[in-house]
């Protein structure tokens, strides 16, 4: 057996590692093999067929908050996240944050609840049945890995669904008010962003509501159906959109549905579109995302877990009120870490975001990153549990929207 040292100091809820990371490698001929969370897995010495992953390639990582980056190779990348550490990627996104200051300076603050009637009749024409034909679906793709080929077709597929809802549902004043778009990376999958206008003007306050639209298994060339990660929060807030748009909502100011790429490849994709809007001097009035919506494990209550670490702290107390307002069930207070999903670029960037997630973080879906992400693993994977989230999107849309 091979030892190799890491020269990195990988960091974990915050304590940085005082020894360098042992990382095991066995030899087998020509080949390496690595061992992550006991399993053994073949290094590939060529490009794999259907992927486009250099596992040599040096990125640029931060793994903690006011930690300088350090370069790693992919191939580390995917040990750091085997291991539990969540990270940013910066390579391509070295500026993100560089205004922060402006924006932080300047609290945003939310309105007490006003549209109840409004929300409660949108939220009656939810369903379970297009999320879980959605999710058949889309959690039918071998990987949504962003490197891979299924990973593109996953995005196009999931694009093609978009416009066809919005075709199906949206009447022809609101079609014109509605953009969507894809937001482009190199890797291929791109981040899909539908907008849809405000009719006031002078209001350029951006509402967003953002998912993953990648998987990833503990080892990317693998199978990863993503069920829950994040095909969950994919259909939930896609549903909503579904319910907006037939109840015929016209927002005063701009409500963005995003769907981010590469979230499991270090936040790459929503970095990217977080770096651009503060480039561009967007307006961003309150951003939630929605990654893991479908597990209630056995023996626990059923409950929004509602993230209170590394969120604005007013926006997730105005997102508690939608939960006690809208929802069927209470909320519980739990937290995730440094870089957990994709609502932390917007953080980063200055712009006031927050998390929800499926329960209390140590009952989360403990299947995830495996094969076995499906819909069909367990009754614990609950269509009626995503069904609240769904409730909670709209009520986010509506009360900030209008």
């Amino acid at each position: 057996m091979k030892a190799k040292v890491s020269l990195l100091l990988l960091s974990f809820s915050g304590i940085t590692l005082s020894k360098p990371v042992q990382q095991a490698f066995y030899d087998a001929g020509s080949n390496r093999q690595v061992v992550m969370q006991g399993q053994v897995f073949d290094v590939p010495s060529n490009p794999q067929p259907g992927f486009n992953l250099n596992l040599d390639e040096l990125r640029l990582v931060q793994l903690s908050e006011g930690q300088e980056p350090v370069w790693m190779t992919e191939l580390e990348k995917i040990e750091a996240k085997a291991k539990g550490l969540r990270f940013f990627d910066v390579t391509e996104n070295r500026d993100l944050g560089s205004s922060a200051d402006l924006r932080v300076a300047t609290k945003t603050s939310y309105p007490l609840l006003s549209a109840h009637e409004q929300v409660t009749k949108v939220i009656s024409t939810l369903s379970t049945e297009g999320p879980r034909a959605n999710l058949e679906k889309f959690s039918s793709f071998r990987t949504r890995y962003y490197r891979s080929e299924t990973g593109k077709e996953s995005q196009q597929w999931l694009l093609s669904k978009i416009n066809e809802i919005t075709v199906n549902f949206a009447s022809p004043s609101l079609k014109s008010l509605i953009s969507i778009d894809e937001f482009y990376h190199s890797w291929g999958q791109h981040t899909i962003i539908v907008r849809i206008n405000g009719s006031d003007a002078t209001d350029d306050q951006i509402v967003i509501l953002g998912a993953h639209q990648d998987s990833t298994n503990l080892w990317p060339f693998l199978a990863a159906p993503g069920a829950d990660d994040d095909g969950s929060g994919s259909v939930t807030i896609l549903e909503s959109y579904r319910a907006l748009l037939a109840s015929d909502f016209h927002p005063v100011r701009p409500v963005e549905f995003h769907w981010y790429s590469a979230e499991e490849g270090g936040l790459l994709g929503s970095q990217a579109v977080a770096q651009h809007y503060e480039a561009q001097g967007l307006k961003v009035y309150a951003m939630s995302q929605y990654d893991m919506t479908a597990w209630v494990k056995r023996g626990t209550p059923e409950a929004v877990g509602v993230i209170v670490d590394y969120v604005d702290s007013t926006l997730t107390e105005f997102n508690k009120g939608l939960i006690t307002e809208y929802l069927d069930i209470p909320f519980v207070e739990t937290k995730c870490g440094y870089a957990c999903s994709d609502h932390a670029p917007w953080s980063k960037a200055g712009y006031p975001s927050i998390f929800t997630i499926e329960g209390a973080f140590e009952n989360i879906n403990n299947r995830i990153h495996t094969a076995n992400d499906r819909i069909d693993i367990s009754d614990e994977f609950s269509f009626s549990h995503m069904l609240e989230f769904s409730k909670l999107a709209v009520a986010f849309a509506i009360e900030l929207g209008s």
